[in-house]
């Protein structure tokens, strides 16, 4: 595939703090790409504007803070309020990374699990959310995990542990219709949300080896320490790393590569994908593996000394 020289430019809106925002310029294979990430603090209407003030102008839009769709079994869910965030974008494709997730994120578990690098196999894992990344919590079963999926634990403070995708798919098929049709911050932090700290249900942290999923469930939810764990997350800022090593996290895996000291979300990766193959919207996940593939795009990993 040859890309245009032309450079690419990707703009992530999101309904997340705008503490978190950044740039940058990259390179990729000769492909110039500006990145830039602007949180709007929960505004729904102010993203929204955000939306299509670029719609046209940049290359791929990345909406972030929130999903679009959410995945169970072959059944896919679409968010309400999200829908309209993106119902007047009509010529620049808007993605939420939840078709990245289906195929990085699989991919990377796979790896982790014939390298060794991580023992997934009947290792202890606690996946936070799993209807917005289910191809890693297909992964994570198919490589010998005793996984927890904390969908009712962490989305709707409800103390039922799930550890099934049979389990998982019943409950998303009871709740899913009605929750997407609520407001995404009942259920996912959003603007100065995300930097408060709410301990719940530590006990599901503490007992699993592993804690993977969205960052900001993780962040939020997390007891004060997590001595010897290993996260599986992305989106994290060199804050976020900090506070994690404090935390005596062992290991920090993102799934999106460390650029310019903080991953990026999903959302932003699979704009630039498609911005960098040109297309018109969200593309199938072979295609993404071959980009991923193509441009050596890989994701993170990170040895913390314990700090006390």
């Amino acid at each position: 595939m040859e890309a245009s020289k032309q450079a690419k430019h990707i703009i992530s809106i999101s309904l997340g703090s705008s503490k978190r925002d950044a740039s940058a310029v990259l390179d990729f294979a000769g492909q110039r790409v500006s990145i830039e990430r602007r949180g709007t603090d929960g505004d729904l209407v102010k993203a929204r504007q955000l939306m299509e003030q670029w719609d046209g102008k940049v290359d791929a839009i990345g909406l972030g803070g929130t999903d679009l769709y959410v995945y169970a079994g072959h059944k896919r869910y679409t968010f309400r309020e999200s829908a309209r965030l993106i119902a007047n974008v009509h010529h620049t494709p808007v993605l939420d990374g939840s078709g990245l997730k289906n195929s990085l994120e699989r991919r990377l578990i796979r790896r982790l699990a014939a390298e060794g690098q991580v023992p997934i196999k009947d290792s202890k894992v606690l996946l936070v959310c799993a209807v917005d990344r289910f191809g890693m919590a297909e992964a994570l079963l198919e490589a010998g995990a005793k996984v927890t999926f904390g969908d009712l634990l962490f989305g709707l403070n409800i103390n039922k542990p799930l550890y099934s995708l049979k389990a998982l798919s019943w409950w998303a098929s009871l709740l899913a219709p009605l929750v997407t049709r609520l407001p995404v911050s009942w259920f996912y932090p959003m603007g100065s949300e995300q930097e408060k700290r709410e301990v719940r249900f530590p006990q599901y942290f503490l007992e699993n080896d592993i804690i993977a999923g969205d960052f900001h469930y993780i962040k939020k939810f997390m007891p004060e320490k997590l001595p010897g764990k290993i996260i599986i997350t992305n989106t994290v800022t060199a804050a976020d790393r900090e506070m994690l090593q404090k935390a005596g996290v062992k290991m920090l895996i993102t799934t999106t590569p460390c650029i310019s000291g903080r991953s990026f979300g999903t959302n932003v990766m699979e704009a630039l994908l498609v911005a960098l193959h040109g297309g018109k919207g969200p593309l199938h996940a072979d295609e993404y593996l071959r980009l991923l593939e193509h441009y050596h795009i890989e994701s993170s990993v990170e040895y913390f000394g314990t700090k006390e």
